[in-house]
């Protein structure tokens, strides 16, 4: 388990980690996922989806592809391994879309417009897929922050020419990512197995970071000799190799922002897909709800800070609480002091890409604290969140 820097504080995973209750409970209502827009196919992360789905458009050298100007940093070198340029398009302060400058920024070499669904809150599409078909290029949706829910009646990821997901930010897995399709084939898409030697490296660094946040004890203790028999293996082979040994799985599991195309037509492990089988959809999003109410009534009435939307939507399944912070400075470190896990998307940006390019972008990478609100988290621990959440903003 690991050292808990805070003792007496709980040591909070700020993404899913596999305990017993990541398994299906019961079936539970009937809940879309990105899956269930289309024809699909399991790979190792969003930004390989993101890189196929460029491929199967045919981008090519000497063309553009827009790109929000809010954006992960792991968007991009899949544009430029096929040799494009990306553009950076505007959006307004509640990270919306700003479809005027997206349309103002459609040229002759604009192949492709990148939409996404941030924090899990689908934006309004149909506009969007409406100018695509105008102007005849076609559409991806970014569904990395959205694998599980609707939107207009369909399914996430229905609307685009294509969609990509990141299953590994919804599941207790160490990779995992989808790239689908409603409106086209993808039998060109052809992937193998990685090997054996990533099989067995996903499968036990989902259990050992369970593991390492206290759950899965009785596994863990099954298992002792086993891991300590692999990390001792796994010395050895570095130690004859000179430290040099050829990466087991993608930078993108390690929360690298790289791009390695040697993982382009890789599927995503056995044990990713197992999860994907055995995870109960309606009960994630139920939780994830939940627990983003706790932390939305935590903040209700303090001045300074406010969730970046004033709802969450009907049919949305959150993938972190977003809190929108008039000084996040002083907070961010009151927080990270307390323990509190937090992310800001949108930072780094790429570069190039600040103020200049997009205020907005830039006002929501350096205000938007981000905090989990995931399905694994125990009562005891959103209670806590929640507190501590509600002491560090009023202090």
């Amino acid at each position: 388990m690991l050292a808990n820097p805070l003792p007496g504080r709980p040591l909070i995973p700020l993404a899913p980690i596999l305990s017993a209750s990541s398994f299906r409970r019961a079936a539970g209502a009937r809940v879309h996922t990105v899956l269930d827009a289309g024809n699909y196919r399991l790979v190792t992360s969003g930004r390989v989806a993101i890189a196929l789905a460029l491929r199967e458009i045919g981008v090519g050298p000497g063309e553009q592809v827009l790109v929000p100007a809010y954006h992960s940093a792991s968007m991009i070198p899949p544009v430029l391994w096929r040799g494009a340029e990306p553009v950076f398009y505007r959006v307004q302060p509640d990270a919306s879309v700003d479809l005027k400058d997206l349309e103002a920024r459609i040229g002759p070499t604009t192949r492709a417009v990148m939409v996404t669904h941030y924090f899990g809150f689908p934006q309004d599409i149909a506009p969007i897929r409406a100018l695509c078909d105008a102007r005849g290029i076609a559409l991806i949706e970014d569904c990395a922050h959205c694998f599980i829910g609707e939107h207009g009646g369909r399914p996430v990821g229905a609307w685009g020419d294509y969609a990509i997901a990141s299953s590994m930010k919804f599941l207790p897995i160490y990779e995992g990512g989808a790239l689908v399709s409603a409106r086209h084939r993808l039998d060109k898409v052809v992937l193998e197995s990685a090997g054996a030697g990533f099989e067995a490296k996903v499968a036990l660094n989902s259990l050992e970071k369970g593991f390492e946040y206290g759950r899965l004890p009785a596994v863990r203790a099954a298992l002792s000799l086993p891991l300590r028999a692999k990390g001792a293996l796994w010395g050895l082979v570095k130690q004859r190799r000179g430290g040099a040994v050829p990466a087991l799985a993608p930078d993108s599991s390690d929360s690298s922002f790289n791009f390695d195309p040697r993982w382009i037509d890789k599927r995503s492990s056995l044990f990713a897909r197992a999860m994907l089988k055995l995870a109960a959809p309606a009960r994630i999003q139920a939780l994830r709800r939940s627990h983003y109410a706790r932390l939305e009534a935590a903040v209700q009435g303090v001045s300074g800070v406010r969730p970046l939307h004033p709802r969450l939507p009907d049919g949305a399944c959150p993938w972190v609480f977003p809190l929108l912070v008039d000084d996040p400075e002083p907070l961010f470190v009151r927080l990270k002091t307390r323990g509190v896990p937090l992310t800001r998307f949108g930072t780094p940006q790429w570069e190039g890409v600040d103020a200049t390019t997009c205020a907005n972008s830039a006002m929501l990478a350096r205000h938007v604290l981000a905090l989990p609100c995931h399905q694994e988290l125990k009562e005891s621990e959103i209670a806590w969140l929640a507190s501590t959440l509600r002491e560090a903003i009023s202090q």
